[in-house]
């Protein structure tokens, strides 16, 4: 069978493309670090409950290291899941000037993916839209989302899968801090605006680092992202260059910092939508029930194993003194 879907109006038989099976072996040797990221993205598909059985996975392949390491990642993962889902590759051909058409389609047919290449001119689009010398990421970004969603549809997939890795969650954390006001991330799963479809972002645990390493091991045909000639979104680039500093600087500050959007503790923050703040009130008897969202009391951070031994013989020892003066 053709492994290239055409790129013409899709049957509504395309869910017949291929039976959702578990594939025997992979077209590539996975090596140590593979297996270990492997392991990696299965963790972050355990955790937050991404695939299922019978799913039909829509892999967003742009041609750049995440998205051919997302691909490698999940084919692999499809022979150990305890599940059969199906992958379908998809890239947007966005009419870019100097992209070559032909790395991806030639990529794809020897691993032996099944794949679609979609062509619309988003290029003429945005040049037309924004004035020369502004940042086409965000506009052309959301071009490309509409796209990918209609094309999800048309191949009768359930899940759309990114490859934005850990580095890219945190960077969008700071973003929305630093620019927007908020605290809010890029989720490792969500459902789209309209309710349709569901987006998993695989490559969540995974650091940028771990994938530049697997990415130069495996030679991807690798696709430059400024084919464009857009100036890259300096926000984005400014945080960037923040984080890989802080690596460098402070080994483990990026895992503790990832860490902490998992363990939010909305009795600690300062938004009354997430914690009663209201309701709070001194709760009279020893015991006395708290708000389940309510952790660590007024002991948010100056928390020291030690410190609270000693405090606690201290506290005991003036007990007793109180006692023995009291008869």
């Amino acid at each position: 069978m053709n492994q290239a879907i055409s790129a013409t109006a899709i049957p509504t038989s395309v869910v017949e493309i291929s039976q959702t099976r578990k594939p025997r072996s992979l077209p590539f040797s996975l090596s140590r670090d593979g297996k270990r990221l492997r392991n990696i993205v299965g963790s972050a598909v355990s955790d937050f409950g991404m695939i299922s059985e019978g799913d039909r996975i829509m892999v967003c392949l742009s041609g750049g290291k995440d998205s051919y390491t997302m691909l490698d990642l999940l084919m692999a993962l499809q022979v150990v899941a305890p599940v059969n889902f199906d992958l379908i590759a998809v890239n947007l051909d966005q009419k870019q000037p100097d992209f070559p058409e032909h790395i991806l389609p030639q990529y794809l047919e020897k691993a032996g993916v099944k794949f679609k290449i979609v062509e619309s001119d988003t290029f003429s689009v945005v040049k037309r839209v924004l004035e020369e010398g502004k940042t086409m990421c965000s506009l052309c970004s959301r071009l490309r989302r509409g796209i990918l969603y209609r094309t999800a549809k048309e191949l009768g997939c359930t899940k759309i899968a990114l490859g934005h890795h850990r580095e890219d969650i945190l960077g969008t954390f700071f973003l929305n801090m630093f620019y927007g006001g908020k605290l809010k991330a890029m989720p490792p799963k969500l459902v789209s605006d309209n309710g349709e479809h569901v987006v998993i972002r695989p490559l969540a645990y995974v650091r940028e680092k771990d994938i530049i390493k697997y990415a130069k091991e495996r030679e991807f045909p690798i696709i430059p992202c400024n084919l464009c000639g857009s100036q890259p979104n300096l926000q984005r680039a400014v945080i960037g260059r923040m984080l890989q500093d802080w690596d460098k600087k402070f080994p483990g500050r990026i895992e503790t910092m990832f860490r902490s959007l998992q363990n939010i503790v909305p009795s600690h923050l300062a938004d009354s939508k997430l914690f009663d703040f209201q309701g709070l009130a001194a709760r009279g008897t020893e015991g006395a029930a708290l708000p389940l969202e309510f952790d660590g009391g007024d002991t948010a951070f100056d928390v020291d194993p030690e410190i609270e031994t000693l405090m606690r013989q201290e506290q005991s020892a003036v007990a007793s003194v109180v006692t023995f003066t009291d008869r």
